[in-house]
């Protein structure tokens, strides 16, 4: 079991790339006539989608952004969100994704604990901004007299690195606070670049971005195709939770890539006929359990291929990786790591189980995150020394799995349940905790606990 173990963890890796702006620009002077972005008819080539990028970043520079500094996007899925998040990164920071429709109270307390120097509100919008925190709304700030041109390190107020935080997802809390999540550019780029290595796309691929930038698979749609020269369709606001839009859409613009958690995957096979969307050529799937019911109605569609994905918001998106195949009857693994990824399947004591026994998924590698923002106690009860290595760590993450030997005769992980309360609905973490904080909050419901 061992030496299997180690053979599955043997996956070291140079990737070549360091930021998400440095991918991106280097695809940009390679293609900057090709089309970058489609949304609702509009259309920009790469060079046109760059140049408002780079005033916006330079206008958030003059602001006081730079890494490791936080900047908040609160806008509804369009072109100018897009803008909005490519800006904060261009600028040197780390963006603080927000949805519009979530609580006042939950929004404050992102703002409260994030402290963004800008928030980015999108049309239509409005952000309980925290005091002395500037609220910008992306479709009227005045970019008259800041170049287009590429920006480069000297404009920074520092350096940008690998080890700079891209991101900062808040995910739901167990005790009734949200805590987000910091993923330096490290840790995305070697899933990105290890993405493109396995699945790659063309000039000619399509990919939609139709997940909710506040889950952690929204970066993949939102970087990936546009660092190889695809096509990056939006999809419209709330389109994500309509089926037969979402068909009309991937026929209309020959969507050929696209990712549907596992529920919505069932939702769209159970109203699209097959043959309806031909372009479709790969598909994967995360953020919940991925049946081989919901499986094989999906591969009847059609001729794409189904890909099993797993992975938590504190490992830069996905980890493991599993094709989908007809002998997945049983289970479908979520399977083996990926680059620069180590998992280890431990028992309390942290000692590994055998092959076949149930126990706690742990991570190791690049992809950690930093932590979580403002609360160093969650990030060591979470983030542990790896008993296994030389003085990393690893992240704990309330998973039960288990080997299982592959079709190939290694070793893939099946997914069984969780250690604690967390749920997951339509692929979203939700703390029962914080479900429960909540109703506590409403006086009649405290009452009511009282008097039981």
């Amino acid at each position: 079991d061992v030496a299997a173990v180690a053979a599955v963890n043997g996956t070291d890796h140079v990737v070549v790339g360091s930021t998400l702006v440095g991918l991106f620009d280097a695809q940009v002077a390679r293609t900057p006539d090709a089309t970058a972005v489609v949304f609702e008819g509009e259309r920009l080539s790469y060079g046109e989608f760059d140049a408002r990028v780079n005033r916006l970043a330079r206008r958030l520079i003059e602001a006081g952004v730079g890494p490791d500094v936080l900047v908040a996007v609160a806008a509804r899925r369009s072109v100018e969100l897009l803008v909005g998040i490519y800006a904060v990164l261009k600028a040197g920071g780390a963006y603080v994704p927000l949805d519009p429709d979530h609580p006042v109270e939950r929004t404050e307390y992102v703002l409260d604990t994030a402290r963004p120097v800008v928030v980015l509100a999108g049309a239509g919008v409005s952000v309980p901004g925290p005091a002395g925190t500037e609220v910008w709304q992306l479709g009227s700030i005045d970019l008259d007299g800041y170049s287009a041109g590429p920006v480069g390190d000297s404009e920074r107020r520092a350096r940008l690195r690998g080890s700079n935080i891209a991101y900062v997802i808040f995910t739901s809390g167990s005790t009734g606070r949200p805590k987000g999540v910091a993923v330096p550019h490290d840790g995305i780029v070697n899933r990105l670049e290890w993405m493109q290595a396995q699945y790659p796309l063309a000039a000619s691929d399509v990919v939609v971005q139709k997940t909710p930038v506040t889950f952690d698979v929204s970066v993949w749609e939102l970087f990936w195709p546009l660092q190889v020269g695809a096509t990056l369709v939006i999809a419209r606001p709330d389109g994500h939770r309509d089926p037969l839009y979402m068909a009309d859409l991937i026929e209309a613009e020959s969507v050929t890539t696209a990712h549907f958690v596992p529920s919505m995957l069932s939702a769209f096979t159970a109203v699209v006929e097959p043959g309806r969307v031909p372009s479709l050529r790969q598909v994967f799937c995360s953020g919940e359990a991925l049946t081989p019911q919901a499986a094989q109605a999906f591969v009847a569609l059609g001729d794409a291929a189904l890909h099993n994905l797993y992975g938590p918001t504190e490992a830069s998106v996905d980890v493991t990786f599993h094709e989908y195949s007809a002998a997945d009857v049983v289970d479908v693994p979520i399977g083996a790591p990926v680059w620069n990824t180590r998992v280890q399947v431990l028992d309390d004591r942290l000692h590994p189980v055998p092959v076949g026994v149930a126990g706690e998924l742990y991570l190791c590698g690049v992809q950690l995150a930093r932590g979580y923002v403002g609360r160093p106690d969650l990030s060591a009860d979470r983030f542990v020394a790896c008993p296994f290595g030389h003085g990393e760590r690893m992240y704990r993450t309330g998973d039960l799995v288990k080997w299982v030997e592959s079709a190939s005769g290694g070793l893939e992980l099946v997914y069984i349940g969780r250690t604690d309360f967390q749920v997951k609905l339509r692929g979203l973490r939700i703390e029962l905790g914080e479900i429960e904080a909540a109703l506590l909050d409403q006086p009649e419901v405290a009452q009511a606990v009282v008097v039981v």
